[in-house]
């Protein structure tokens, strides 16, 4: 606790805890990028291979299924490895794919390729994991939430760029099937980048390198080789399991959006490539501010009102998020329905951050296994959704379903209940990080 960062300074950069921050979000939006650089692209890449909606269907649950046992798996690494170690290996590796997802020439490498870029969505638990063990209780919330936020409108900039990028290589000549392969390029490159300047200047926690702690005979991580103890324990819990039901509810219908919702605006009501991408690119950077607002409302409402207010903030944010997407469902022009995808919007990224506002404090001596399932069943609720989406036939109707899933998954929060005494002891923890630091939990000086 006394080496955990009390406040936000978003301008320094000399601290461990700030260079994890900047560097967390930073390599989660260059990995959120890349997962969805090619939605904006899919009906060139549909065109040109000839795909089916049950082929698109299935592209569409390869780039989330993945992702799920990626995010079950890094957990116990960050906890064994540390997050610097396990972060570069992602970013590196998982450049892989998709750098080979522009030497596709069908349906099936194409698939291929996709279904392997899926790992990269796993780097969203890692910047979690080392948000949690940098930042103090009275801020982590704000912290996990901002980063995350910051990282995820990766996907809004992918689904407003990509487009752009690749108009701008037709402009200059380049035949349509050679110029998204060559745009697929760009993500990749800033996975190497940031790859290379996470493993410079970050390291594991306040204390330094996860490695030479324990060669010191420090406890840090789970204290158990593998972190695989940890995972077990947060297995235990029924709590981590109704947080990732609801982070099914939120997150997992954002990655849906993203990987259908341009699609949508062009056959539903006749948008065209570039302004459907717009559309959806800005319901991705609704994540810059709204998945931060979900972080700080929950910090702030645990220090007026204790920590069960961050479960019945994640339960109201995910109530308006389910009356939104109900609208949305039943829109009759595109001018609507845009309105109504902003508003579910908000709040779907508002209940996301206030997730991971609450999952810091479920079970801190297994804080990867807690956070590695919890953004799991983010994936396994867009997998369902890809799923359903193909037993409807439509993804107005898919829409409509999830409206109801978000308004039972609210319902469900309602379970998290936390014993008085570890009510108190963070309490006790949350005073004593704010008497260390009187200042301001997000400065700018």
């Amino acid at each position: 606790m006394s080496d955990k960062a009390t406040r936000i300074d978003l301008f320094q950069w000399h601290t461990p805890q700030m260079r994890a921050f900047h560097l967390g979000w930073m390599a989660f939006f260059v990995c959120f990028f890349a997962w969805f650089a090619v939605a904006p692209l899919m009906p060139l890449v549909s065109a040109e291979f000839g795909l089916r909606q049950d082929q698109l269907a299935n592209i569409s649950i390869a780039a989330v299924a993945v992702t799920v046992f990626g995010r079950l798996l890094v957990g116990p690494l960050c906890d064994r490895f540390g997050p610097r170690r396990t972060y570069t290996g992602l970013l590196v590796l998982g450049a892989i794919p998709v750098f080979g997802l522009a030497l596709a020439q069908g349906y099936a490498s194409f698939l291929l390729a996709r279904f392997a870029m899926g790992m990269v969505g796993a780097g969203f638990v890692i910047t979690q994991y080392h948000t949690s063990v940098m930042f103090a209780p009275n801020v982590v919330g704000t912290a996990n939430a901002t980063a995350a936020g910051w990282g995820n409108a990766g996907g809004g900039a992918a689904q407003a760029a990509m487009p752009l990028l690749l108009a701008g290589l037709l402009a200059l000549g380049v035949a349509q099937g050679l110029g998204w392969r060559i745009a697929m390029l760009l993500p990749g490159v800033l996975m190497l980048v940031v790859g290379a300047l996470y493993w410079k200047y970050t390291q594991d926690c306040p204390e330094g390198d996860y490695r030479r702690l324990r060669a010191q005979g420090r406890a840090v991580g789970s204290g158990k080789r593998g972190g695989w103890s940890a995972f077990a324990r947060a297995a235990g819990n029924y709590r981590v399991w109704v947080l990732a039901a609801a982070y099914a509810g939120c997150f997992g219908i954002e990655l849906f959006v993203h990987g259908v919702a341009a699609a949508y605006y062009m056959d539903r009501f006749g948008l065209s490539l570039g302004r459907a991408g717009l559309a959806v690119g800005c319901f991705g950077l609704l994540a810059l501010f709204a998945r931060a607002f979900g972080g700080i409302a929950s910090d702030r409402l645990a220090r007026r009102r204790g920590l069960p207010a961050r479960a019945y903030l994640l339960c109201a944010a995910m109530l308006c998020e389910g009356a939104g997407l109900l609208w949305f469902s039943g829109a009759r022009s595109a001018g609507v329905a845009i309105a109504a995808m902003l508003v579910f919007g908000l709040f779907t990224h508002m209940a996301c951050g206030a997730t991971y506002a609450l999952m810091p404090f479920i079970d801190r001596e297994a804080l990867g296994g807690v956070a590695g399932i919890v953004g799991a069943g983010g994936n396994v609720g867009a997998v369902a959704a890809g799923f359903l989406q193909k037993y409807t036939g439509s993804v107005q109707q898919t829409f409509l379903v999830l409206g109801c899933f978000a308004i039972a998954g609210a319902a469900c929060v309602l379970a998290v209940r936390f014993s008085r005494e570890q009510v108190a002891d963070e309490d006790r923890l949350h005073r004593e990080a704010l008497r260390r630091d009187s200042g301001p939990v997000l400065a700018v000086d």
